[in-house]
């Protein structure tokens, strides 16, 4: 992507046209000659690169069809990889000429997990509709905690806790080169972390869940429609994962019987179905706009943005289905089901600091950047004319 980059001649209409660019910003233009020029430590150093939602304004009023959008979208996959680690796994994870190894990587893991765990066969049609898929990885007696539940935190943890660092590391490195860009140096006093997380990084959450930048989008304006229940979808089964958490893994350990199939009626659980509908709907709603902005010659199409939707969509579809396959009381089925959504599950985590996902945490970072440099920590308001 971004190999429209060399039609554009620098008449600004971009700049004209985006909502983000103001007098002293004037973006994308400056991205665009920093590409052109080749200084990509300014571009992945640039908060900009990552204010970006890619609306698609830029794009459709390029009277030389460079496709600004496109480019920033390439910037921003270079970015990930540039600051991904371990460079390995970000490296792999660029390239669709990869995705066998992407999707088998995980699928080996888990099933290896599987076989071990001496969990690899279907149930009796009774003890499917009691256990559900509580019995997935099998079942021992030991109450303080459930063999399923650790085979499932011995892959899901490690995943995550990878996956955490990884984008610490590479937030980390990114903040360093948007200090040294932005000419912020030394701090006029440093904000302890609970300032920082006030006064920064939690207005930055609440803007982002609030889409107030996305609504200004004019070409493709859409977009919130999909994006706005894709991002409250998460928020819900992040609930949901904490209360089935918190409920079996340690209220489990004093009354066992809350290990299995939570009620379809807990309102924990509707709000789960809820949020998976919201995911599926919201990401066939990105899948269908960015299919017809291709058709349309508007944007490109490449890996790095279709990776992340065949994931999300994975992840939606694979656990509905294994949900309804339980409902049925389907056991060879259901389990089959439930395997590639663990599969599509660990894809997500693992994955997440080097694709298009890693545009949430990178983008947010961005924003509370964005509101750093013009605090008082950094500019000593006495000196402002």
């Amino acid at each position: 992507g971004g190999d429209t980059l060399k039609k554009c001649y620098q008449c600004a209409t971009c700049s004209v046209v985006c909502p983000l660019s103001s007098d002293g910003n004037p973006f994308p233009r400056r991205e665009m000659i920093f590409a052109q020029w080749g200084l990509k430590e300014k571009l992945v150093g640039d908060p900009n690169v990552m204010l970006c939602h890619q609306c698609g304004d830029c794009t459709v009023y390029c009277p030389r069809g460079a496709k600004p959008g496109d480019v920033l979208g390439a910037i921003r996959a270079y970015a990930y990889k540039y600051f991904g680690w371990p460079s390995g796994l970000a490296k792999l994870a660029s390239s669709g000429k990869n995705l066998p190894l992407l999707v088998g990587i995980p699928m080996v893991i888990i099933f290896v997990m599987w076989l071990i765990s001496g969990g690899m066969k279907f149930l009796s049609p009774d003890d499917f509709a009691q256990y559900g898929y509580g019995h997935f990885f099998g079942h021992w007696d030991f109450r303080l905690l459930t063999k399923n539940v650790f085979f499932i935190d011995l892959i899901m943890l490690p995943t995550a806790a990878l996956a955490i660092y990884a984008s610490y590391r590479g937030v980390s490195a990114m903040w360093k080169l948007m200090a040294e860009n932005s000419g912020v140096g030394e701090a006029l006093y440093r904000p302890s972390a609970l300032q920082f997380i006030k006064e920064f990084l939690w207005p930055s959450i609440v803007e982002i869940v609030q889409h107030n930048r996305f609504r200004k989008c004019v070409a493709n304006a859409d977009r919130v429609r999909g994006h706005l229940p894709l991002l409250l979808a998460f928020i819900g089964l992040f609930i949901m994962t904490s209360y089935s958490f918190f409920t079996q893994d340690v209220l489990g350990i004093f009354w066992p019987e809350l290990h299995g199939p939570i009620s379809m009626w807990n309102p924990f659980k509707i709000l789960a179905n809820v949020s998976a509908i919201a995911m599926i709907v919201g990401i066939g709603i990105l899948w269908g706009n960015r299919a017809a902005m291709e058709a349309e010659g508007q944007t490109t199409g490449t890996f790095y943005d279709w990776f992340l939707i065949w994931m999300i969509m994975g992840v939606g579809v694979t656990g509905i289905a294994a949900e309804l396959f339980r409902l049925i009381n389907v056991s060879s089925v259901g389990y089959i089901i439930y395997y590639l959504h663990l599969v599509s599950v660990m894809m997500l985590f693992l994955y997440m600091p080097y694709t298009k996902f890693a545009h949430l945490v990178y983008r947010t970072f961005a924003m509370a950047f964005e509101r750093y440099r013009d605090s008082a920590y950094v500019k000593n308001p006495l000196n402002e004319e």
